[in-house]
């Protein structure tokens, strides 16, 4: 009975060889296995689509850490990355740009790349706050822009014009409360991320460190503008 039994599960094992090895060592050449819990590598980055159009970062006109204008049409024909922070924050900002300067140490020497940081509290962040703030990093870029100017104006270029919320509030450590996210931009205005698993686009970068997480969100991104600056 016990050698018809061994005979059984052999037969088992070598029919699950025969099935699905093959599948397995396809999956894994082919590269669509999923890396973490929220993304896969080896697809095209998706556009992000609003009302069936593929979603573009409007027009910002502000001032940077040097007093000078910058707008999105300072950016054209670079890949960038877009955060919204602020220089006073004691959570999540100095996580933020602690990983944003990992970024800037990759690709800061490039021509066709760059930051852009966007405060949200420019009543406090003037031009030579942002200086000091920029060198408290030892931002070498010439293209990583700290951009400060009307309230109303930044309020509405993150939470409309890139759904990053952002937002006042006394009650909170700070002041001021805001979603942790990089966006990233490629050389013609359009935001583009990566996919999940259900191929749905993850849409933004988590800018903080998670735990439990075999890989953080900012090298994916860092893989992700590697594959932007090649289109």
């Amino acid at each position: 009975m016990d050698k018809f039994k061994n005979v059984g599960l052999f037969l088992v094992v070598l029919i699950f060889g025969i099935l699905f090895v093959p599948k397995i060592i396809n999956r894994i050449s082919s590269d669509t296995i999923v890396e973490d819990g929220r993304s896969k590598s080896g697809q095209p980055l998706q556009y992000i689509t609003l009302n069936g159009e593929a979603k573009s970062v409007p027009e910002f006109t502000f001032l940077n850490q040097d007093s000078l204008f910058i707008s999105n049409e300072d950016f054209k024909g670079k890949v960038y990355v877009a955060e919204f922070f602020f220089t006073s924050c004691p959570s999540i900002c100095p996580i933020m740009n602690k990983n944003m300067k990992q970024i800037e140490t990759r690709f800061g020497s490039r021509t066709d790349f760059g930051i852009a940081s966007f405060t949200i509290d420019p009543e406090q962040d003037t031009p030579s706050v942002l200086k000091e703030y920029a060198e408290g990093y030892d931002v070498f870029s010439q293209n990583w822009h700290f951009l400060t100017g009307d309230k109303k104006k930044v309020y509405e270029l993150a939470n409309q014009g890139f759904n990053i919320f952002a937002s006042v509030n006394p009650r909170v450590e700070g002041g001021f409360e805001h979603q942790g996210y990089f966006a990233l931009i490629d050389k013609n205005g359009y935001i583009r991320s990566r996919t999940d698993r259900f191929d749905n686009p993850l849409v933004y970068y988590m800018g903080i460190d998670q735990e439990d997480v075999p890989v953080q969100e900012v090298e994916l991104l860092m893989e992700d503008i590697e594959k932007l600056l090649k289109e």
